[in-house]
């Protein structure tokens, strides 16, 4: 496995494992079973950590490919012959940001009425599955077009310690998950 497939599979990874999190957080906070208070509290926690920490990270992920782009750009003198830079640029500029989900997810977690919760983990999940995933599967696509191996490196952002921070903390979501729940078959795309 060389370098490239290491990145390029990490960020699959993540994605798969953010849409898993944010999958079984609708099912838990947004169809209001009734869960224990404890696990759901552990849960809601390690699971609300997660997913703001890797959100995080895909938005940073964003910003170095904006930078990325324009980079290329003015040292092409404003254009750019090679398609692959202006497709992701246009890939993320388009709506479904970590940012917009972070927002959303904000709000489901300050939703103080427990309709208004639902609705706002509802809305979350939809958002989610339908523009955020949607949009990274997109970008995954065309980055691993991206000729240059130094150029993954910079918009991955990915070494040893933030795999086993990501794998570490998705385990604290899997060991808190309540009774019925699992992460397994709570895939998006």
């Amino acid at each position: 496995m060389n370098e490239s497939d290491i990145i390029l599979g990490q960020l699959a990874t993540e994605r798969i494992h953010a849409a898993q999190v944010a999958n079984a957080c609708v099912a838990v906070f947004g169809t209001g079973r009734d869960a224990p208070a404890v696990p759901t509290a552990a849960f809601r926690e390690a699971s609300v950590g997660y997913l703001a920490w890797v959100l995080a990270r895909f938005e940073q992920r964003d910003q170095l490919l904006s930078e990325l782009i324009e980079q290329r750009r003015r040292a092409a003198g404003g254009t750019l012959e090679d398609t692959v830079p202006i497709e992701l640029g246009s890939l993320a500029a388009r709506e479904g940001t970590s940012r917009q989900a972070l927002t959303r997810l904000e709000r489901a977690l300050g939703a103080d009425e427990p309709e208004h919760a639902r609705a706002a983990w509802q809305a979350f999940g939809q958002f989610f599955n339908a523009l955020w995933c949607t949009r990274r599967e997109a970008i995954e696509r065309h980055l691993a077009r991206l000729p240059r191996i130094g150029s993954w490196r910079t918009v991955g952002v990915i070494d040893a310690d933030s795999i086993l921070e990501e794998r570490t903390r998705y385990a604290q979501v899997a060991a808190h998950l309540p009774p019925g729940i699992t992460l397994l078959g709570a895939t998006a795309g």
